[in-house]
């Protein structure tokens, strides 16, 4: 026989005995002795088999398994070992993606023929392309909230609208919530929305219909997406749009439908910049890196600490396809294994210098009172959207009286949900 096996166990016995039956049977083995070594190792290639060990010290096998299969890294087949299994243990195995399950002590024949099937099976699946997901996006105390709010409205199926900053991971956070044995359905063409909106709940099924840019449907194309809506609601289908602009503001400036906007944000989640959850940044970017390997479009590489506290404190303006880009200039373009904060500063530098002066999207080349101006603009427009257009809340927030925040956003143009012209004002 042939192929790759990592044997992760933190018994140094059962590790060498594995190691010496399967080399006698003419696999080539290299041994773990907990999973930080396993993680290493997987950094570095991809095995044609693990043999994972679920009871050890630093971290068990099963939260071994949910790393590699939230990064993307879970594209090789996993076996479960354990001394102490249960049913519930196994099960739980088998649904994050294990292959199959070995109690020991293990016969040998059971070793052998378990193994065998295990590296056939994984000759003849597709490789996987692997992709990021809502646990790539890091465990800051930001991203974990993202998460319990989505938990939360998961088995819900009302619309859901995403609001963010473009590149923040809509997409991401729409497949969280999407029910993996139904159909995707994204609307990629929006003209069909005006010639043919109910073509969609053909492929539909009980799936879930994802739109990417809420903020750009034209007038009749968000009356045909209200009469997709009409049509999959209550079906058990499930509508997810995104939007990286104010639709309130572009309700109150007749651009977006009111019934339309209403309807969509019955569930709405604000998704965080990459900048504000910028401890997660070497995570993702590791992520990343790990994924141009496993494809094969660069060497092994290894972001350095310095590289990845260079990345940190970059504010990504383009958040996660901007980053995305940068590690893989890095990767591709690095001269040595080990990418430095050297090499970090050599791609982003340019980037800075692109943007004149521009600090989320305000010019620092325009008068004081302009800047000032568009910097209120946007911070109000901000509270607005995520106060849901309370004006209360907002008032709160900003630490201003209502009569004076009504004056405010009257001297700022922002329209809200209220006219502009009332006698407090």
């Amino acid at each position: 026989m042939s192929g790759h096996i990592l044997v992760v166990d933190d018994e140094v016995g059962i590790r060498e005995l594995l190691s010496e039956i399967l080399t006698d049977e003419g696999y080539d083995v290299h041994l773990a002795e907990n999973a930080e070594a396993a993680r290493l190792f997987r950094s570095a290639r991809r095995p044609d088999l693990v043999l994972l060990d679920i009871w050890m010290p630093d971290t068990d096998g099963v939260t071994l398994l949910k790393e590699w299969a939230g990064s993307g890294q879970l594209t090789m087949p996993v076996v479960m070992m354990s001394g102490h299994g249960t049913i519930d243990t196994a099960v739980e195995a088998t649904r994050l993606g294990a292959t199959d399950f070995l109690e020991k002590p293990v016969t040998l024949a059971k070793l052998l023929d378990t193994v065998n099937k295990a590296i056939k099976r994984g000759a003849v699946l597709p490789r996987r392309s692997p992709g990021m997901d809502l646990s790539s996006l890091g465990k800051s105390p930001l991203i974990l909230e993202l998460k319990k709010r989505l938990t939360q409205i998961a088995s819900n199926t009302a619309p859901v609208l995403l609001l963010g900053e473009p590149g923040s991971g809509f997409e991401i956070c729409a497949r969280f919530l999407h029910q993996p044995t139904t159909p995707w359905v994204e609307i990629k063409d929006r003209a069909r929305l005006v010639s043919d909106p109910l073509s969609y709940v053909e492929t539909l099924g009980n799936g879930t219909l994802f739109l990417s840019d809420a903020c750009e449907l034209a007038r009749l194309e968000q009356k045909g997406l209200g009469l997709l809506l009409d049509r999959i609601e209550g079906g058990g289908a499930r509508l997810v749009c995104a939007s990286s602009r104010n639709l309130d503001a572009m309700v109150a400036a007749n651009e977006f439908d009111s019934r339309l906007f209403y309807r969509l944000s019955s569930l709405a989640i604000q998704v965080p910049p990459l900048r504000d959850h910028r401890e997660d940044v070497p995570d993702i970017a590791n992520i990343m890196l790990s994924h141009l390997v496993e494809e094969g479009a660069c060497p092994v590489r290894r972001l350095t600490t310095p590289a990845m506290n260079q990345l940190r404190n970059f504010d990504w303006p383009g958040n996660l396809p901007q980053l995305n880009n940068v590690v893989r200039t890095l990767a591709v373009t690095a001269l040595s294994a080990e990418i430095d904060a050297i090499d970090v500063n050599r791609v982003i530098a340019p980037i800075k210098q692109a943007a004149p002066a521009v600090s989320h999207g305000i010019s620092f080349d325009i008068p004081l009172r302009e800047a000032r101006d568009a910097f209120e603009r946007m911070y109000f427009e901000h509270l607005i959207q995520t106060e849901g257009g309370s004006m209360t809340r907002v008032a709160d927030k900003s630490g201003l009286e209502r009569t004076h925040l009504y004056r405010k956003l009257k001297q700022l143009n922002i329209r809200h949900g209220r006219r502009l012209d009332e006698d407090l004002l």
